[in-house]
């Protein structure tokens, strides 16, 4: 018997490929990656880079709470950057939506993402106690 469940809200863009918005094992959620989608009409909010990094952010808030966790529960979380001069921008909106102790964080450049976005991100979470 499993104990993997499937996580899923409206609150964040439904999935655009075969993969869950997260998935739940045992007391650890595994956050597929968010891009700046809002989920109302998927489609990037902006393309201001601050813009998107914020709605990823919110993104990934909705799926924590959709498994009654916040943000704060994150533990790692890897970042993608089309830009890598948009660096400062992403710690900056980090820090106003994370409170220390911060996850353990990788920030990668890369060539493109999908739907053109310019950020994306994926994290784990650990539920509880």
């Amino acid at each position: 018997m499993s104990n993997k469940a499937v996580i899923n809200t409206d609150k964040a863009p439904a999935a655009i490929g075969p993969y869950s918005q997260a998935i739940k094992a045992g007391n650890t959620l595994y956050i597929s990656g968010q891009i700046p989608l809002d989920p109302a009409t998927m489609q990037i909010v902006s393309d201001d880079f601050e813009a998107q990094a914020r709605q990823v952010f919110k993104n990934l808030s909705a799926v924590c709470e959709e498994a009654d966790g916040s943000l704060q529960d994150i533990v790692k979380i890897n970042l993608y950057l089309v830009d890598l001069d948009n660096f400062a921008i992403v710690n900056r909106v980090m820090e106003e939506v994370f409170t220390t102790p911060y996850p353990a964080r990788a920030a990668v450049g890369i060539k493109a993402l999908p739907k053109g976005s310019l950020f994306e991100a994926e994290a784990v979470m650990v539920i509880g106690d």
